[in-house]
C-alpha cells in the first residue's frame, strides 16, 4: 500500500504544479513580457501548489500509519489470552506468528486464535490503509484547492513558498540539534547509572574510572574460573587511543599538507585533475579492507623489519594500526587543505610577488597564515576520524589494554572496547555493559577539549585581511 500511496502522491504533486502554473499564466492574458504584471512568477504558484499537496499527504501518512499499526496490533492480540499482551516475549512471538500468517510464510499448524487474529489484522489493515489513502488524498486536494483559489495577479506566491522553505530548513536544523542533544542526554543518563546506581554491583567510583591504570571489565561467571579481578581504569584506553592517533596524524599531517600545497600551488591543471581524485579514492576504501591490509601486510612487514634490527615487535602493534590509519585520513587533510588554500585571494599572492617574495616565501609567510583556520579544521577532522576508528585497531592493534607509550606493543582504544563490550546479547543492568556508555561519554569530552584547543590556536595565530 505504501508504494501505491507514494506513487499517487508523486503524480498529484506534479499535476498540481502544472495546473497552478498554467492557471497563473492564463491569468495574465498573455505570455512573455506581460508576466511581470504579476507579483510572483507562475513557477512559484506551481511550487506553492505542489507543496500544499505534498505536505498534507506526507504528514497524513507519517502520523496515521504508526497509529494504524498500533491499533491493528492491539486488535489482533485481543483474540489471545490477557497475559499475552502483558508479557513482552509472548507479545512479540504472537505478533511474529500473525505477520507470518498474513504474509503466507507461517509453517506448522495454525491455531484458531491465530487464524482469527490474522484474519482481523489483514481485513482491518486493508480498510485502514485505504482510509489513510483517502484521507491523505483529500487533505492534499484540499490544500490544492486553497492555493488555486488564491491565485491572482497580486498574490505573493513567492513569499509564501519561501516562508515554507524557511520552515523546512528550520525544522531540519532543529532535528540535527535535537538529535545531538538526545545522544548526549541518553549517554549521560546511562553514565550516571554506571557511577551512582546503588543496585549496580561492581561499579567503580568516578576517580577509579578516570585515573585507574588497569582495564578488565570481565567478571568470573563460575567458581572454576578462578579469581578474575574486575577493573575499569580509563587511562590505558586513553593512552592507546592517543598513541595510535598521534602515529596516524604524524603520517597524514605532513603528507596531506604537502600534497595540498603542491596540488594548489605547483601542479598544472592536467596533473591536478588526475591526482586529486586519485588521492581522494583513499577516503572511499572501506575500513575493514584497510584493517585486512594492516593485519596481513603492514604488521608482518614491521615485525620482519624489527627482527632484522633485533627489536621485539608484537604481532599486533600500535605502529601498524597508526600507519594504516594515517593512510586512511590523508584525504581528509589533503582535500580540505587544498580547498582552503585555493580560497585565499589571488591578490595576496600578487602583492607578495610584487614585493619580491619567492613562491616558497609567499606560501610560508602569506598563504599558510591566511589559510590557518581551515588547515586546523582539516587536521581536527582527521584527528576526530582517527579517534573514532574501530575496525583497523581491532584487526591490527588487538584488544589488549596495555598502559604503554611504546608503538611496538599491542594496545587498544576506547571505541574498540565499546564495540567489544556491546557485542552479542548484553544485559543493560550490569557494570560491564554500562561501562561502554561511560567510555562514550568521556570520549565525547576528550574530542570536545581537542576542538576547544584547536579554536584557541586558531584565534591566537590567525591573520585577517581586508
Amino acid at each position: 500500500m505504501s508504494g501505491i500511496y507514494f506513487s499517487v502522491l508523486a503524480l498529484v504533486v506534479m499535476a498540481s504544479y502544472f495546473l497552478a502554473r498554467s492557471r497563473a499564466v492564463a491569468m495574465t492574458g498573455a505570455t512573455g513580457s506581460s508576466l511581470v504584471s504579476m507579483h510572483s512568477l507562475p513557477s512559484y504558484h506551481g511550487l506553492l501548489a505542489a507543496s500544499a499537496v505534498f505536505v498534507p499527504m506526507l504528514l497524513t501518512y507519517l502520523i496515521a500509519m504508526p497509529l494504524l499499526q498500533k491499533w491493528l496490533e492491539a486488535g489482533a492480540l485481543s483474540f489471545y489470552a490477557a497475559d499475552v499482551a502483558g508479557d513482552a516475549l509472548k507479545r512479540s512471538s504472537a505478533l511474529r506468528d500473525i505477520f507470518n500468517v498474513v504474509a503466507g510464510q507461517h509453517s506448522g499448524a495454525v491455531s484458531p486464535e491465530l487464524k482469527s487474529a490474522a484474519d482481523y489484522y489483514s481485513s482491518a489493515g486493508r480498510i485502514g490503509s485505504w482510509s489513510i489513502f483517502a484521507g491523505g488524498l483529500a487533505a492534499g486536494l484540499t490544500g490544492l484547492g486553497v492555493v488555486l483559489g488564491r491565485i491572482s495577479v497580486s498574490f505573493r506566491a513567492r513569499n509564501a513558498f519561501e516562508r515554507l522553505v524557511l520552515v523546512v530548513l528550520v525544522l531540519c536544523a532543529a532535528v540535527a540539534v535535537l538529535t545531538t542533544i538526545g545522544i548526549v542526554f541518553s549517554v549521560a543518563f546511562e553514565t550516571y547509572r554506571f557511577f551512582f546506581d546503588p543496585a549496580l554491583k561492581g561499579k567503580p567510583t568516578v576517580t577509579q574510572f578516570l585515573f585507574g591504570t588497569e582495564w578488565n571489565p570481565q567478571a568470573a561467571l563460575r567458581a572454576d574460573q578462578g579469581d578474575i579481578k574486575t577493573a575499569f581504569g580509563f587511562i590505558p584506553l586513553l593512552t592507546g587511543t592517543l598513541l595510535i592517533t598521534f602515529i596516524a596524524i604524524c603520517v597524514a599531517g605532513p603528507l596531506g599538507l604537502y600534497s595540498a600545497i603542491y596540488l594548489s600551488e605547483y601542479a598544472g591543471p592536467r596533473f591536478r585533475a588526475v591526482a586529486k581524485p586519485l588521492l581522494e579514492i583513499l577516503a572511499g576504501v572501506p575500513t575493514v579492507v584497510l584493517g585486512f591490509f594492516a593485519a596481513l601486510t603492514v604488521a608482518p612487514l614491521i615485525r620482519g623489519w624489527g627482527q632484522t634490527m633485533g627489536l621485539d615487535i608484537a604481532s599486533e602493534s600500535a605502529l601498524a594500526a597508526g600507519l594504516v590509519m594515517g593512510m586512511m585520513i590523508i584525504p581528509f587533510v589533503s582535500s580540505l587543505t587544498d580547498d582552503v588554500i585555493n580560497a585565499v585571494p589571488q591578490s595576496l599572492r600578487d602583492g607578495a610577488y610584487a614585493l619580491g617574495a619567492t613562491k616558497s616565501e609567499t606560501i610560508k609567510q602569506v598563504i599558510l597564515p591566511a589559510a590557518l583556520p581551515g588547515i586546523v579544521s582539516a587536521f581536527m577532522l582527521a584527528i576526530s576520524r582517527a579517534v573514532g576508528e574501530t575496525m583497523i585497531v581491532v584487526m591490527a592493534a588487538g584488544l589488549a589494554a596495555n598502559l604503554t607509550l611504546n608503538p611496538l606493543d599491542a594496545v587498544t582504544t576506547i571505541t574498540v572496547q565499546i564495540k567489544t563490550i556491546l557485542v552479542g546479547d548484553q544485559e543493560f543492568d550490569s557494570a560491564k555493559t554500562l561501562a561502554a556508555f561511560a567510555l562514550g561519554f568521556v570520549l565525547f569530552f576528550v574530542t570536545l577539549m581537542l576542538n576547544v584547543i584547536a579554536m584557541r590556536v586558531v584565534k591566537k595565530y590567525r591573520e585577517q585581511y581586508d
